[in-house]
């Protein structure tokens, strides 16, 4: 019989009280912080609540569950102020330019004020976790809209598919938003972001 409650996500079990659930969730956050995710297990994360480990699989199914909210956290609150950037920008060349300093501003300081909740991200990323997969499908829906806007707006070219064009400009982005490939290329920020989005806005002019 199969215990995981439909309205939660995969790996997240009930019963359904999130106090007890928020709980687990932040001590495992704490302790990702100061060891690593792959040094924390499920019996550290019982000492830290005070609960049994077969108390904590009642909520969460594995580690990894527990790691998926965290790291979905995490993404979400860089996807927030993205948005909330983008929001600000005037026209869809200001949002473009806003959308991919914010995405990168915001993943340089969570490498450098919790390295270790940003390797939990980059492992996301690395073994395709649903958090990771569904904040990359933000990123890509977002850049579509503005992409869309400027075509309207007659800032950016028509010709090419759209689909064909926001996969390129994603895949050109991707050496630093991608949080595996951005810890490798710290050194060329933000000159190099900065070259790429122009060279991305000079190939969308009509």
């Amino acid at each position: 019989m199969n215990d995981i409650a439909p309205t939660l996500d995969a790996g997240q079990r009930g019963p359904t009280d999130h106090t007890i659930r928020d709980q687990i969730v932040t001590a495992a956050g704490e302790h990702f912080s100061r060891y690593g995710y792959g040094k924390t297990t499920v019996s550290d994360l019982a000492e830290s609540v005070g609960f049994s480990k077969a108390y904590i699989y009642k909520f969460f199914e594995s580690k990894q569950a527990i790691g998926e909210v965290i790291c979905g956290n995490t993404l979400a609150s860089i996807s927030d102020e993205v948005m909330a950037a983008v929001a600000e920008g005037r026209t869809a060349t200001d949002k473009l330019r806003r959308m991919f300093r914010t995405t990168v501003d915001s993943s340089v300081k969570l490498f450098f004020d919790d390295r270790k909740l940003y390797d939990i991200a980059a492992y996301s990323s690395l073994e395709r976790w649903r958090s990771s997969t569904a904040y990359r499908e933000r990123m890509f829906e977002l850049l579509q809209q503005i992409v869309l806007e400027g075509r309207a707006a007659g800032e950016f070219e028509r010709k090419t598919p759209l689909d064909e064009t926001c996969r390129a400009i994603f895949g050109a982005m991707q050496s630093f938003i991608n949080p595996v490939m951005l810890q490798h290329n710290l050194d060329r920020v933000p000159e190099t972001p900065n070259e790429i989005i122009s060279l991305i806005l000079r190939s969308l002019a009509p």
